[in-house]
């Protein structure tokens, strides 16, 4: 089985995305029933959305988390509607295979059911998105269904979720104690039976997600949530090193793309100060005929 799938693959579909769920009563004895593990990756920009829906990525998020790391905010509370659609409609250009989610921005969903569906509306209307994604668990059950009865297809996101950091008190680990952990699989539950195609697990034990997921008939895609879910998901930036300070244990970087970059920019500064760029191979000629008259116009108009 390829890791990355050819350049003329198919789109990927919700139904497609809902097909990777393992089914927990095969008997194989390969990993994970034999199905394909769910990759996810956020995107916030037109190039980044290319270069990864080639690399063959299954699901393209435009994550609220934009606000941390594209936009400087301390926490993904400031993100407008606005602002999202901004981003979703620069991914949505360089998308072609991947299947693109938006976040719902915090404010976007808590004010009334009607407006909350308006506003997934536009994601998918003006934005592109072809799902939406909501955080909550049992609270979101009515948002879910209207949302799905809209034909709005949704993934929810359960255990931390980033826009309750002030209830949290900050980005802790959820489903820590026995209480919690029920919690945890109750909200994936309720998220489940609202119509979900799939749920995000974020910072939650291992075990506890893994039991979760196989609890559950739609797929779980974990975010520091340990190796047992469906499918998985990081920042862009955390994978490819482009954060700054400390990173979250469950952040792999494949790449560290801060420091090339701090080093192009380095020699290039270094270059033009020297004189060393542009060469003249790097510069545009005139005509051959023009090349004597140029110099002596410029020295009599000086």
């Amino acid at each position: 089985m390829s890791v990355a799938p050819d350049a003329g693959s198919s789109k990927v579909t919700v139904p497609d995305i809902l097909s990777r769920k393992p089914d927990s009563l095969s008997s194989s004895s390969e990993p994970n029933g034999a199905k394909q593990k769910i990759t996810c990756i956020t995107a916030y920009d037109y190039p980044t959305a290319r270069l990864v829906d080639e690399a063959g990525v299954d699901i393209l998020l435009v994550g609220d988390s934009l606000g941390m790391v594209v936009l400087g905010y301390d926490s993904t509370l400031p993100v407008t509607l606005d602002e999202m659609l901004h981003h979703v409609r620069a991914v949505r250009r360089g998308t072609q295979r991947a299947l693109l989610v938006a976040d719902m921005p915090y404010g976007s969903f808590h004010v009334s059911l009607d407006e909350s569906v308006r506003n997934a509306v536009r994601l998918v209307k003006e934005g592109g998105a072809e799902a939406v994604k909501v955080e909550g668990g049992e609270r979101r059950i009515e948002l879910i269904a209207r949302l799905v009865e809209a034909e709005i297809p949704v993934m929810g996101h359960v255990g931390l979720t980033p826009q309750s950091i002030n209830a949290f008190g900050g980005f802790h680990v959820r489903g820590k104690t026995r209480d919690a952990a029920r919690q945890v699989e109750r909200d994936a539950r309720a998220v489940e039976a609202a119509g979900a195609f799939a749920v995000v697990l974020e910072s939650v034990p291992r075990e506890v997600a893994a039991h979760v997921t196989q609890q559950l008939r739609i797929p779980t895609i974990g975010i520091g949530a340990g190796p047992d879910c469906d499918g998985q998901v990081l920042v862009f930036h955390d994978l490819v090193g482009l954060t700054e300070g400390r990173t979250p244990k469950f952040v792999r970087r494949y790449a560290h793309l801060s420091a090339d970059i701090s080093r192009a920019v380095s020699e290039y500064c270094s270059d033009v100060r020297s004189g060393k760029f542009p060469s003249d191979a790097e510069s545009y000629h005139s005509a051959t005929e023009l090349r004597e008259k140029i110099p002596a116009t410029s020295s009599s108009q000086r």
